[in-house]
């Protein structure tokens, strides 16, 4: 069985909608495919090969901790007590993910059979962004 984990830092983005042009053409916004290419690259430099069969995912998103809060909820965060219930929706970062690595680290992102999501505060600013480990599923 083969598994990879690996760090994409910064502030999480979720999957954005699919826009229209005048004539149109359906498109995906340029945020969302620029944080896929990031996403991506990040597979990559951690040595990301293309995986084969059953594919499971699971992102672990980390958020800032946002300035407003106080020292009591910065404690209770640090605690896992206090978890960020915010946008971008844990689904739309499961979604920019598994579009990101179709081609890169599987063919199709409809060999995806398991995936799971947990969203916590990071413990500080630059500990931010995603953990995602992908895993060849045995049968």
């Amino acid at each position: 069985m083969s598994s990879i984990t690996f760090s994409v830092p910064g502030k999480p983005q979720g999957k954005g909608r699919p826009r229209s042009s005048r004539d149109g053409h359906m498109y995906t916004p340029k945020a969302t495919r620029e944080y896929e290419k990031l996403i991506a690259y990040y597979y990559r430099l951690q040595g990301g090969e293309m995986l084969e069969g059953y594919i499971e995912l699971q992102i672990l998103v980390l958020y800032p901790l946002p300035k407003s809060m106080t020292k009591a909820e910065r404690a209770r965060a640090a605690l896992g007590e206090l978890l960020p219930a915010k946008k971008p929706d844990g689904d739309n970062i499961e979604k920019a993910v598994a579009d990101a690595l179709n081609g890169v680290a599987y063919e199709d992102d409809r060999q995806i059979v398991a995936a799971s999501w947990l969203k916590k505060y990071a413990p500080d600013s630059e500990h931010a962004g995603l953990i995602i480990t992908i895993s060849e599923v045995e049968v």
